[in-house]
């Protein structure tokens, strides 16, 4: 009578094992690759989001030293210092707001299309308190 751990009539035991690791080899051939693409993609998604938060904090450093009335090379200076390398910087006034609109290269290959960019809006100081 054969018990339960006996492999199936005819074969041997070592045959079984054998075949067994060639479907472990299969699947870490199959597995190990996309566990790379995975990781390389969850690596992509943190600089592109390091680089969005970057660019925020950017637009808004920018627009409190342009609503300070800074001399532009020091509003260029702040926004420079927190913004991406390579970040396009826009400074615009609109009646009492200031604008600053930063935005940036994604990280990583071109061809993933991503927008990283962030605008701020202040008041600009001289006119607080001013009307009516």
């Amino acid at each position: 009578m054969a018990g339960a751990t006996d492999p199936a009539p005819g074969r041997s035991p070592d045959l079984t094992v054998a075949r067994d690791r060639g479907f472990v080899t299969a699947e870490a051939a199959v597995v190990l690759p996309v566990l790379v693409v995975f990781t390389m993609a969850l690596v992509w998604a943190l600089m592109a989001a390091y680089a969005q938060i970057q660019c925020v904090d950017a637009a808004r450093a920018g627009a409190r030293a342009a609503a300070r009335q800074d001399p532009p090379g020091a509003v260029m200076s702040a926004v420079r210092q927190s913004a991406p390398s390579g970040a396009r910087v826009t400074v615009r006034r609109e009646g009492d707001l200031v604008r600053v609109r930063v935005e940036a290269e994604p990280p990583g290959p071109h061809a993933l299309a991503l927008d990283l960019d962030s605008e701020a809006v202040a008041l600009a100081e001289e006119t607080v308190g001013v009307g009516g």
